[in-house]
């Protein structure tokens, strides 16, 4: 069941994570959120695969959370608790792993969609897409970070608004205040986050593994703090096979090669 909810396949050195229930408008239920879980462990175990792009069947992202699933909980604090437990922990899984994220949106992201997408590193949005938070047109919150992520990437301010009016936003506008990348033509998008994607395979797997952990790990410290622990990851990392292949090539004018 898990599978077909979530099907994965690699491409050149690219894991490919696609939500596949278009009929649902790839509404996130436990089982989805599995299925996300166990790509990522299957992408992040193999050797080959340097980037993860994730991406949505049909016409839509993601519109947020199961709602059926989420009524058949409401009555059971603890089916609730483990909910929203587990969605909380595979979006910190994926905003956590080792591999760079790219998330591709078309149609519309909403609620739990625009959640799965704050938690990748980069986003490319097709010029029609539609992203907001809904939570509060029907007395709900944020349940899988969205009042957390949002401020900390738009601003408190921004993030108020955007959360009480539950407006959508515009892919033009979501690239005006950092919500989104890069914004291209519906009919190329796909294309384009694929060769950003592929592009990163051919630099240091572990050297990116690092940048995207200073950054993440940086951003609760404070700047004090942020800066001694980019100082003694550094020491290392300055040390290994990949930074001495880096030289080499620099040195040699070509093209590094990293395993």
């Amino acid at each position: 069941m898990t599978q077909a909810l979530v099907t994965t396949r690699v491409e050149s050195g690219v894991g490919i994570m696609e939500l596949s229930r278009p009929e649902k408008f790839n509404s996130l239920s436990t089982d989805v959120m599995r299925g996300i879980d166990a790509a990522l462990t299957a992408f992040e175990s193999d050797r080959n695969v340097r980037a993860i792009l994730l991406r949505a069947q049909g016409k839509n992202f993601c519109t947020g959370a199961d709602l059926a699933e989420v009524k058949s909980y409401r009555g059971n604090r603890d089916q609730v608790a483990h909910f929203i437990e587990y969605g909380h922990g595979v979006l910190k899984r994926l905003e956590a792993s080792t591999l760079p994220v790219i998330g591709v949106v078309q149609g519309l992201a909403l609620a739990g969609g625009l959640e799965l997408m704050m938690a990748c590193d980069v986003i490319f949005a097709a010029r029609s897409a539609r992203m907001g938070d809904q939570h509060a047109r029907y007395g709900l919150i944020p349940g899988w970070g969205g009042s957390q992520r949002l401020p900390q990437i738009v601003g408190v301010r921004r993030a108020l608004d955007l959360l009480f009016s539950a407006r959508w936003l515009s892919a033009d506008d979501a690239l005006a205040v950092g919500l989104v990348n890069y914004v291209c033509e519906d009919d190329t998008v796909q294309a384009e986050a694929y060769a950003y994607a592929k592009a990163l395979t051919a630099k240091s797997r572990s050297g990116l593994a690092l940048m995207k952990r200073l950054a993440r790990q940086g951003d609760d410290m404070a700047l004090s703090n942020a800066l001694n622990f980019e100082a003694a990851l550094v020491v290392d990392a300055i040390r290994s096979d990949d930074v001495s292949e880096g030289l080499a090539a620099f040195e040699g004018r070509r093209e590094p090669i990293f395993p």
